[in-house]
């Protein structure tokens, strides 16, 4: 990208100073009586050098156009992600709060509160060992203390408990 930038930066100085120094040839060898050969020749250099210098501004106007767009399209994605992060963070504060209230009802251990919401996190019970630094065994007896307080036969089920009045219904579809 910064090589392109310096490339174009440097063709346009070119094309300028092209330009400038043929059009100052062709008018000396203008005024010291040059052949229409030459002065044609000349004449056409200049417009293609003009032109080329021409149309590299117009590109770099463009360029410049162009980035300021996409500067305000990241800035407008920008703030939608971060508003997007703020509700999302308020929402899910509150389902959290929901799901710790459902699990006070259940009479859950804070024990095994902690290894019901890692299993709604969807960590396997070898990932919730490692991260509580307990046994395997303790985490499926854990598990298993979750299933026969609750009623609920699997993970989930456990997970569809909470989230089938969040996901909109086949009717809704």
């Amino acid at each position: 990208m910064e090589d392109a930038k310096r490339f174009n930066l440097v063709l346009l100085i070119l094309s300028g100073t092209f330009a400038i120094l043929v059009g100052l040839d062709l008018i000396t060898d203008y005024s010291s009586g040059s052949s229409g050969t030459h002065l044609i020749f000349e004449g056409l250099l200049l417009g293609l050098s003009a032109g080329l210098f021409v149309w590299g501004i117009s590109r770099l106007i463009k360029a410049k156009s162009e980035i300021k767009s996409l500067q305000i399209n990241v800035e407008k994605l920008f703030q939608e992600k971060e508003r997007w992060k703020t509700e999302t963070h308020q929402l899910l504060e509150g389902l959290s709060v929901k799901i710790e209230g459902q699990f006070c009802k259940w009479k859950l251990t804070p024990a095994e509160t902690e290894v019901g919401f890692l299993l709604l996190k969807g960590f396997s019970l070898k990932e919730i060992a490692d991260f509580r630094s307990t046994k395997l065994k303790t985490v499926q007896q854990q598990s298993q203390a979750i299933y026969q307080k609750t009623g609920l036969a699997s993970r989930s089920e456990l997970a569809a408990f909470f989230l089938e009045d969040l996901l909109p219904s086949k009717s809704q579809t």
